[in-house]
């Protein structure tokens, strides 16, 4: 377990993110798995491809993991370092193997999963991976749903929700619905602990199917906010993405109820995997950059939109310059 300090010669991260980090194993064509011959390697896990994501934006976080002691293990520990991320708060665990995601493409670049995921590493991530200090010198910490689907990471992604929000961090939560993984929690109640524990939450529709959220996605919004987040992010797919704030909000016009909303960029997408992450990391770099809730939803599109022209999650995500470049050309 990490000790309690920062060992980044005193310039501390201002983001932190936690969560599972796993291998994608992209298939050689679209349709069923039942069909596929081949698949490409890529790194992935949607918390490790925010984190990969706010370093390519040039606002580096901690990022707290655990993968497996083995080549699997070895690979994902070698790409995060490329990227950018210390290996402070990286565990390896020699007594469980790395998590591996079989990705489905369907004709419009959207994907399904398949997981092999029975107590491999990033499910025993542990109470306390995060230290205290850490935790003092961050603004914003970003957690996911995954890991609440096992202990001993379900206990360690709450602790670091209230530790964290103890420590006056902002703190972000996204369900991102995995179902096949769902057999020892109920999902529903998870995440609306969860709901209950973070200051902002970024869902899609399909996130909440399972849930009693149902109608217009600026309700739905405003339905999430009433358990406990004052800010709502809903990505939309090709229809962009929305905010809804709570007066309680930093980003609420004159400390009103606010409904904020992008239309989104037109693309032509290779694969979806990933593009949710890549708006998360849009959002939370442009937020803790001071920018407005209209500016940087527009910023976290474009960040989103860029990604789904290449393929895997991580490997897509964009820099600023090409964020930048692509915001021009659509301009």
């Amino acid at each position: 377990m990490p000790e309690d300090t920062v060992t980044n010669d005193g310039d501390a991260p201002r983001v932190v993110v936690a969560g599972e980090t796993l291998i994608d194993f992209l298939p050689d064509r679209e349709g069923s798995l039942r069909d596929v011959e081949s698949f490409t390697r890529r790194p992935g896990g949607a918390p490790a491809n925010v984190a990969v994501g706010l370093s390519h934006l040039d606002e580096t976080p901690a990022f707290s993991t655990r993968v497996s002691d083995d080549p699997f293990g070895d690979f994902l520990v070698e790409t995060l370092v490329e990227a950018g991320l210390d290996t402070e708060l990286i565990e390896r665990d020699a007594e469980a193997k790395t998590s591996l995601a079989f990705v489905a493409l369907g004709e419009e670049a959207d994907r399904g999963f398949s997981f092999y995921r029975d107590r491999t590493a990033d499910t025993r991530m542990e109470v306390g991976g995060v230290p205290d200090a850490t935790l003092a010198a961050a603004e914003w910490v970003h957690v996911g749903g995954v890991t609440l689907t096992d202990e001993p990471a379900r206990e360690a992604t709450y602790d670091l929700m209230r530790r964290a929000r103890d420590a006056g961090a902002t703190v972000s939560f996204d369900p991102n619905a995995r179902p096949e993984l769902w057999d020892e929690f109920d999902y529903g109640d998870s995440v609306a602990t969860a709901f209950g524990l973070a200051d902002v939450v970024k869902a899609t529709p399909e996130d909440l199917a399972e849930l009693d959220y149902e109608g217009d996605p600026a309700d739905i919004a405003r339905d999430i906010a009433e358990e406990g987040p004052h800010t709502v992010f809903l990505t939309l797919g090709g229809e962009g993405s929305l905010a809804a704030t709570t007066p309680a909000s930093p980003w609420a016009g004159e400390g009103e109820e606010s409904v904020v909303s992008h239309g989104g960029y037109e693309v032509d997408p290779v694969d979806t995997t990933g593009a949710g992450d890549a708006f998360t990391a849009g959002i939370v770099a442009a937020l803790v950059d001071g920018e407005t809730l209209s500016e940087s939803l527009e910023f976290a599109n474009a960040v989103a939109a860029v990604t789904t022209t290449a393929a895997g999650a991580m490997t897509a995500l964009p820099d600023r310059e090409a964020v930048r470049a692509f915001r021009e050309s659509e301009s």
